[in-house]
């Protein structure tokens, strides 16, 4: 059985603001196979997948499509995609 290892937490790095974060604060944003770009809550889908941060300059819709296509290599328009306000930080 492989040692845990309780004092590990995964990191991962906005697509917006570049700055790295705890994996569990974001939210992952995925490019599925057929092109299609959608929000995972679950953080398990398939396809390609970028995470944004919860804070809210990072969640302005323009910054926001800008990130993603950097990172996904995908065409976003702004304001196409609707992340949850739950975790953000005013």
């Amino acid at each position: 059985m492989p040692k845990q290892r309780p004092d590990h937490i995964p990191m991962r790095t906005c697509a917006v603001c570049r700055q790295v974060r705890p994996k569990r604060s974001m939210t992952r944003i995925v490019r599925r196979s057929d092109g299609t770009v959608a929000v995972d809550p679950t953080g398990k889908a398939a396809g390609r997948g970028t995470y944004v941060c919860d804070d809210l300059a990072c969640r302005e819709p323009a910054q926001l499509a800008a990130g993603i296509q950097r990172a996904l290599s995908v065409h976003v328009t702004p304001g196409a995609l609707e992340l949850e306000e739950t975790h953000a930080t005013p």
